[in-house]
């Protein structure tokens, strides 16, 4: 289990998205696009930089994962100098819509859930068209986008800068049809990126306990949660090569629904993984790190809220499902 060097001490909500702007601009974002022969590559350069900051991980993997949206589903790629988001949730409310206006179409309404709502350049945005959400490029420049301040109360991810937007009859592009961005094998690869990010988050969370471990008078007690944090993160790590390889070996075009098995399987043990590790690190070290280290504290706030992403038994009801057709081992 390698452990990057880890980020200042004193945590900055504003240093998060700063160094996810310094990273795409120095092209460390340009990551090689998934089932393309290196998706390894690519995801372990996302959990880098989760280790070494969450939240500009987070913001760095939206960016990547719109650069590989678009060149799949519309053959364009993101700029050197944008920042982009993938704003793709749809919560009952708010509401956000598209309509045709001027031969062009134009989105009015209140986007939730947008990770670098007021710092990115560009977006990749649902919106309902006739009632069913449609993906749509956005230049979030034009006057017609505002991020709405507050609503985001917890400290964990906070520098991920994410809030609500609200667009009056601003200009977007559509990107494919209704089901472009949904019904396609990369959705479930970007998916299993972001996986690579919570394994990122897990290695910060570990690496109090890897200097605890590893000092010439570390105690059985440290040495044994130490092992216990082998076995999650290497065995998620295991996880990732292996995905990797197989969507590789199936390409752009894999069968939907074993990418779709695939991601869930892959997310679940990564979630269930960096869990693990919040638990032992805290059983091993208590409270002094929590209470005296603030890069610690925030890297385990980090790591709570972002796992919460997999959606713990509704998804693996959904694996349950299709573990017979798809799970392989059920043959």
């Amino acid at each position: 289990m390698t452990v990057p060097h880890a980020s200042p001490a004193t945590p900055d909500p504003t240093r998060s998205a700063a160094l996810a702007r310094d990273w795409v601009r120095a092209g460390r974002a340009d990551l090689p696009l998934p089932a393309r022969g290196d998706t390894r590559t690519r995801w372990s350069e996302l959990t880098v930089m989760c280790a070494t900051d969450v939240s500009a991980g987070r913001l760095a993997e939206a960016h990547a994962d719109a650069d590989a949206i678009l060149a799949e589903i519309d053959g364009t790629r993101v700029g050197r100098d944008e920042l982009w988001g993938v704003w793709a949730a749809e919560p009952p409310t708010p509401v956000l819509t598209a309509r045709r206006a001027d031969g062009g179409w134009v989105l009015d309404g209140v986007k939730a859930w947008c990770s670098g709502g007021d710092v990115c350049t560009h977006a990749l945005v649902t919106a309902l068209d006739d009632d069913e959400p449609r993906l749509f490029a956005v230049d979030l420049r034009q006057p017609g986008v505002a991020p709405r301040g507050g609503g985001w109360a917890h400290p964990g991810m906070s520098g991920s800068r994410t809030t609500s937007v609200e667009f009056t009859d601003a200009a977007a592009r559509t990107i494919g049809d209704h089901r472009s961005y949904l019904d396609r094998p990369g959705f479930w690869h970007g998916g299993i990126g972001v996986a690579a990010c919570w394994l990122g988050a897990g290695i910060a969370v570990a690496r109090p306990l890897l200097a605890r471990a590893t000092r010439p008078d570390a105690e059985a007690h440290a040495l044994a949660h130490l092992g216990g944090v082998d076995v999650a993160l290497g065995g998620a790590s295991w996880a990732l090569d292996a995905a990797a390889a197989e969507v590789d070996r199936d390409g752009p075009g894999a069968d939907l629904a074993t990418a779709r098995h695939r991601a869930v399987r892959v997310r679940a043990l990564v979630e269930a993984a960096v869990d693990e590790t919040i638990r032992r690190v805290g059983r091993a070290l208590g409270a002094g790190p929590l209470a005296m280290d603030p890069r610690h504290a925030q890297n385990v706030l980090d790591a709570q809220v972002y796992i919460r992403q997999f959606h713990a038994e509704r998804d693996l009801a959904g694996l349950g499902a299709t573990a017979a057709t798809h799970g392989g081992w059920a043959r």
